[in-house]
């Protein structure tokens, strides 16, 4: 074999067992050391490092499974296969249940031991990888405002760590507010392209005239306004990273630009004659399914499958509750901290209403609230009456819905109706303040009152 496949430490009294050991698993291609007692062996672990342990059960003095107890109590992943002779199989079954990996009997067959080796170090293959996994995920972390202990958070957390390292391209799905750029940006920081730019654009705040121009360059003089060259972010992210936020909205035409430039690898700016190489990875994001968006005409089904390569899903703010607590402790320190406001947490009936708000905004809109929140705050907590009032008031609606189904049912338009008049109420009959206490757009609530005849009580009165 050629190539180094490990490092494995020997450790037996019997010199001639250690010697024949050393020259199979050279011959497998292992770095190996032998030392006749558990003493020399343990020095030796504390000037190197070994990827697995064999010793011998039984030797003079102190035994393996002593030697077993010591490595793997200031290492516990530490891979250690135990040698016995055929009348101690018990005492090495016992040592399995200690912690050792696996055992072999002597004499040592050499299928046997070269199979059992390579199934230790398929293993430690997976440790390692692990905690690197591990790694990734807790720096992760560290980026300002991706926090979540949630399953569905740690899941897309474990994603962004596997792939990071990749130069697939990744689609990442989620409403409005919940952090897509977030995510972008950890792909981006976890990546060997973090020392290169990250451009970000968001494809539904550019004009369908300018798009291509932002994203491939132009050449003086090929357009009304082109007074110089300029060149778009996929040459400004060279070596780096390009994120699509909103490539939903995308027009159809510029979506077949874009799906050969991410095929070709290259760039050809407006107006030119030259095309541009390209070395960017590209991340793109949408609120939208695309999928629906495909049926309908709207999206380009062939682009999709050059996107969706590895897919992201980023849960709402109301699908993982138990963050909001997370969530806003963290925005509260942050918040605190910016403001120099000396806010040291929050109440737990404000907290109540946080929790059990549905966040339509999202992450977003949480941030929003608390930063508000603490600028308000009169103590050193904050407390009910420093949330702005769509929290507090959508408390008290949620508190006069009926949650058991009557046997006689529920009138729905009734219901509807009953709601909304309690929101105007509240907000004073000012459609715009009432309008996010029912999660409604003005539009709809404007709709919804001339639907239903609701009106305000005095003005009614004077139509009689």
């Amino acid at each position: 074999m050629t190539g180094i496949q490990g490092s494995i430490l020997i450790v037996d009294d019997e010199k001639g067992q250690r010697d024949i050991l050393s020259l199979i698993l050279n011959k497998e291609g292992y770095s190996v050391v032998d030392v006749s007692g558990v003493g020399d062996a343990l020095a030796q672990l504390e000037k190197n490092e070994f990827d697995l342990i064999m010793t011998d059960l039984k030797m003079q003095g102190q035994s393996g499974l002593d030697l077993l107890e010591k490595v793997l109590a200031d290492d516990p992943e530490q891979c250690i296969i135990m040698m016995t002779a055929h009348g101690s199989v018990d005492s090495a079954v016992e040592a399995m249940r200690k912690g050792a990996f696996d055992y072999l009997e002597k004499p040592l067959e050499r299928d046997d031991l070269v199979l059992t080796l390579r199934r230790a170090f398929e293993r430690i293959g997976l440790l390692r990888e692990n905690r690197v996994l591990q790694k990734r995920i807790e720096s992760i972390k560290t980026i300002p405002n991706m926090q979540g202990e949630h399953p569905k958070m740690k899941e897309v957390f474990r994603i962004v760590a596997k792939i990071a390292h990749s130069t697939s391209t990744v689609l990442i799905v989620g409403e409005s507010g919940t952090g897509k750029e977030l995510i972008a940006r950890a792909i981006h920081e976890g990546s060997p392209r973090r020392e290169n730019p990250f451009m970000a654009i968001n494809c539904a705040a550019i004009p369908d005239t300018l798009i291509e121009s932002e994203l491939f360059g132009h050449e003086k003089g090929s357009f009304t306004g082109a007074n110089s060259r300029e060149i778009g972010i996929f040459e400004a992210a060279d070596g780096g990273t390009v994120f699509l936020d909103e490539i939903g909205d995308m027009n159809f035409a510029m979506q077949a630009k874009l799906l050969r430039a991410i095929q070709e690898k290259e760039v050809r700016r407006v107006g030119g004659k030259v095309n541009i190489p390209l070395n960017v990875r590209i991340l793109a994001a949408t609120n939208r399914e695309l999928e629906q968006e495909i049926k309908k005409g709207h999206f380009r089904e062939d682009l999709f499958y050059r996107l969706n390569v590895i897919r992201i899903d980023l849960p709402p703010l109301r699908e993982r509750g138990s963050d909001v607590k997370t969530l806003a402790d963290f925005f509260t320190n942050k918040f605190s901290r910016d403001s120099g406001i000396a806010v040291d947490g929050i109440s737990k009936p404000a907290l109540k209403l946080l929790m059990n708000y549905t966040w339509p905004g999202n992450v977003r809109q949480l941030e929003s609230v608390i930063e508000r929140s603490v600028l308000m705050a009169e103590s050193n907590y904050i407390e009910p009456d420093d949330l702005p009032a769509e929290i507090t008031a959508h408390a008290s609606l949620a508190g006069g819905i009926p949650i058991d189904l009557p046997p006689e049912g529920i009138d729905f338009e009734s219901l509807e109706k009953g709601l909304i008049i309690k929101a105007m109420e509240r907000a004073d009959w000012v459609i715009g303040r009432a309008a996010p206490l029912l999660g409604m757009s003005y539009k709809t609530l404007q709709y919804r009152l001339e639907k239903f005849g609701i009106e305000r009580p005095e003005k009614r009165s004077k139509n009689y």
